[in-house]
Parts: C-alpha cells; structure tokens; sequence
C-alpha cells in the first residue's frame, strides 16, 4: 500500500485583525504600496479583505475581529516584506509620515539590514533588504 502525505505548497493569506478596514486598505495600499486584491461582503455584515504585492501569491487579510473576539491593534504580526533598496523604502516612508524606526538596523552578516513600522492601528511589520 502507498502512502502519501500532504504537504502545504505555500502561504496563502496572513490575517491582522482590524478595527477600520476603511482605513487599513488607505493605508497598505496608499503608504506601503500594496494592491488590493480582494474586497467583498461576507457573514451578513462583514468584508474579506485582502492586500499584496504586485504579483506575490501571499496576502493579508485586513479582517474584523473572529466572533466574540474584540481585540485589535497593537499586535506584533511577525509579517515582514522585503525591499531592493530598504534605505530608499524607509525615506518613502518616513516622508509620508508612517510610523517607522528612526534609522535603519544594520547588525551585519547574517542579519539582513531592517526596521520595523507600525500601522494606524499600532500592529508592528517588519522590513527587510
């Protein structure tokens, strides 16, 4: 008898529970750059939300809290994009008035250059080059 496992093929979608999705889609997608990729009704009085890269496969899901769930904000998301010229994408950034580090973190080999930025609603992404 053969036997086979499945395996997962890729990261779908990440989920930053939001309080304002109005105001999370203006920001990943206006500041960060990001596109909308999906944006439609659910459950009665809810939206699924998604933003990406141009191109990527994965997204993130900009979500109202689960049911019963209230919490949202301030969270460390452990999501961190990558950027060809990091020092550029941080003076972007900066200049558009993102909450971002004051410098760029570099540590050296092996640690990539990085800083850190917070959405409107204070959950925390990091950036790596």
């Amino acid at each position: 008898m053969t036997s086979t496992q499945t395996r997962v093929g890729k990261i779908a979608t990440v989920i930053i529970p939001v309080a304002d999705q109005d105001a999370q889609i203006e920001f990943y997608t206006s500041k960060l750059g990001l596109e909308k990729r999906v944006d439609i009704p659910f459950g009665g009085q809810y939206r699924w939300v998604e933003v990406g890269p141009s191109g990527a496969e994965t997204t993130i899901a900009l979500a109202p809290p689960p049911p019963g769930g209230t919490q949202t904000g301030n969270r460390e998301t452990g999501i961190s994009f990558h950027s060809d010229d990091i020092d550029a994408y941080h003076a972007e950034l900066k200049a558009a008035g993102v909450d971002v580090d004051a410098e760029v973190s570099r540590m050296g080999d092996p640690v990539p250059p990085m800083f850190w930025l917070r959405d409107p609603e204070g959950n925390s992404l990091m950036v790596v080059g």
